[in-house]
Order: C-alpha cells, then structure tokens, then sequence
C-alpha cells in the first residue's frame, strides 16, 4: 500500500502564519469572509505525455472565475499557478496584486509559502517567452509582442529583464 506524505499549501500555509492570523479555506470563492489577502491557486489537472497536449493553453474558466471572485472581495488579491509550462492568462495578470507561477511544485508546499511570506528571495528567469496568446506557442516566437520575453525573472528577488 502506497503511503502518500507530503505537506499540502494549505497546510503550510497555516503554519506559516501567525496563531493569531484567521486562514479561511473556499475551494469555489464562495465564502470569502471579507477577507485582507486571497491566495488564489489556479493551473492545470495533471497530465503526462499525449494526455497533456492542447492546441490552446488558455486558463480555465473556473479558474479565471476563481480569480474574479476574490477580487470581487474588495482584497489583495495573490494569485499562485501550478502548471508545467506557461499558460495564456488572460486577465488573470491584471486582477492580482501578486503573481506566482510555482510551476509543479511537488509534495511539499512549505517552499512555496518560503516566497510567499518572505522567508526566501525567489530567483529564476524564463528559458522562452511567455505567450500572452495562443498565436505565440508555435516554435517561431515572433507573433506579437510577448507577455514576458526571453529572460525575463527574478535574480535574488529583484526583477530582471535579461
């Protein structure tokens, strides 16, 4: 029998915070409890192999919904994507306050709440550009103006172009 371990964001999440920080957990945003912060997560159902091909890699309109809802909620708004390469946002950019792309973060989620409190400065770059449409994910990365070109990231927490 498989034993399954791992530390869920929810998790973390709660042992990040303070004992005197209430953590409210709404799969749907449907009880957000006039909330100061939202940490939305959005991304992908799992895949592998053929079983993950799109044609287009747009959000999903849940998730796009996910995050107009806690934006309704009048707060800060975090918005954290798991997937396994970059997705059209959309809107999904403009709503939130914070933006993480956590990629597929694995069975341990207290690396993840390591960026989002602060307890690391995150660094990384993009190896490709990240599409701001469909049109974009063909091998000739010359359609349109990119959201996120060649390069762009995080160096030790700072933003970089290149």
């Amino acid at each position: 029998m498989l034993d399954l371990v791992g530390t869920t964001l929810l998790t973390a999440i709660k042992k990040s915070v303070g004992s005197q920080t209430e953590v409210n957990y709404s799969p749907d945003g449907s009880d957000l409890k006039s909330p100061d912060v939202v940490i939305v997560v959005i991304g992908e159902q799992p895949y592998a192999e053929f079983k993950g091909d799109r044609q287009e890699l747009n959000l999903a309109p849940e998730d796009a919904a996910l995050i107009s809802a806690a934006k309704a909620a009048n707060a800060r708004v975090v918005t954290l994507l798991y997937s396994g390469r970059p997705l059209v946002l959309g809107t999904a950019l403009e709503q939130s306050d914070a933006f993480v792309a956590a990629w597929l973060p694995g069975t341990e989620a207290g690396g993840i709440t390591d960026v989002l409190f602060g307890d690391c400065a995150p660094k990384g770059k993009l190896p490709r550009l990240w599409p701001a449409n469909n049109e974009q994910l063909s091998v000739d990365h010359t359609a349109g103006t990119s959201l996120f070109p060649t390069g762009f990231g995080l160096t030790y927490g700072y933003l970089t172009r290149k």
